[in-house]
Order: C-alpha cells, then sequence, then structure tokens
C-alpha cells in the first residue's frame, strides 16, 4: 500500500491524515493474464492502482473486431472512468495481458472522501487532467503522424510492451493492421 501512497503523491500530494481515511477501504487484488478489470457493459464501481504488470483499455465494433485503445503499464490508474461518472455501462473493458496486482478503491468511498479531505479532490481532477491530455495526445499522433512514428512512440512510451503484449493488440493500437506493423519493424530493424 506504500507504493500506492508514493505513487499518488507524484501526481499531487495527499495528507497522511487523508491516505488513513483512504487506507481501511483499500483491498489489494490479483488478476491472471487474460482477466477482465472491467468487462463491456458492465457498471463500474472501482479505480484501481496498476501496481505490477500491463493491462489494455479495448472495445468491439459492431462486426466483432477489437480495438486497443490504451496500454496500463504499472504504476497506473486504472478504471472505467466515464462508467463510473455516468453510472452507465461501461463501452470499453479493461483486461489484464499479464498476471496484475492492483491496489483496488470503491469509486464511492473515494467520492465520500472528497468530501472532507481537499488534497484527494484535486488528486482526482489531476488524475482526469492527465487522462484528459494522453486522450488528445494519442487523437493527435493518430491524425498527424505516420504509422512509423507511431510505432516509434509506442516503443519509447513502453519500452518493454514488444515482449509482453500479441503483435495484433500493437498494432490495433497503433490503428493499422498486423501485416504493416510486421512491414513497419523489418523497415525498422533494416535502418
Amino acid at each position: 500500500m506504500d507504493g500506492f501512497f508514493d505513487y499518488v503523491n507524484t501526481i499531487s500530494p495527499i495528507s497522511d491524515k487523508a491516505f488513513m481515511a483512504l487506507k481501511p477501504n483499500l483491498k489489494f487484488v490479483e488478476l491472471k493474464k487474460g482477466e477482465f478489470f472491467v468487462k463491456a457493459g458492465e457498471i463500474a464501481s472501482t479505480i484501481g492502482f496498476l501496481t505490477n504488470g500491463l493491462v489494455r483499455a479495448f472495445f468491439l465494433n459492431q462486426e466483432g473486431r477489437e480495438y486497443s485503445k490504451q496500454f496500463f503499464m504499472a504504476p497506473s490508474i486504472i478504471g472505467a472512468y466515464t462508467s463510473l461518472l455516468n453510472k452507465q455501462p461501461a463501452r470499453i473493458a479493461q483486461q489484464a495481458l499479464t498476471d496484475c496486482e492492483i491496489v483496488v478503491l470503491d469509486y464511492k468511498k473515494l467520492e465520500q472522501a472528497y468530501e472532507n479531505f481537499h488534497d484527494l479532490e484535486r488528486l482526482g481532477r489531476r488524475v482526469a487532467e492527465s487522462y484528459f491530455m494522453e486522450k488528445e495526445q494519442k487523437e493527435l499522433e493518430m491524425a498527424l503522424l505516420d504509422a512509423d512514428k507511431r510505432y516509434l512512440i509506442l516503443r519509447e512510451r513502453f519500452p518493454k510492451i514488444e515482449n509482453l503484449v500479441p503483435q495484433y493488440h500493437i498494432a490495433s493500437y497503433l490503428g493499422i493492421s498486423p501485416t504493416q506493423l510486421s512491414r513497419i519493424r523489418r523497415k525498422l530493424m533494416h535502418s
């Protein structure tokens, strides 16, 4: 649990008092590779701190084709944020791509703690701001950069991802086919 406290303090410092108020509500959960933190269609109720492992957020189109929206590599905050806020079924699933360790908090308990601890409320705002900036950055990359550059950015952001994730997940995240990804990788190896 100390890793959780240290991590959130890098985002926005919280007091020992605020942490002690949250601590009884924190649960340690292990997810095996392939298990879901959030399934599409269910209403999310928890937020998590990924202490170890890799999780992907993805959705299915009408034909059942998967699109990887995001990868979360420890340490990271995970959860179906939109579902938590609007109390509607999640449209984006979050699945463990490796065995994972997660510190989980009931979102209602966090919202209650916001009332008493403004430093927690500030932390929540900064997490939301961070996700907004990541989302905007990815949208700009998808619109403005070619697949080669997007691939290089992915490797920089997630240095070990290629050893952990099937290539079709990476291709889906980049918005390209697995065949295109193979060509890009071959080209970069020979340059």
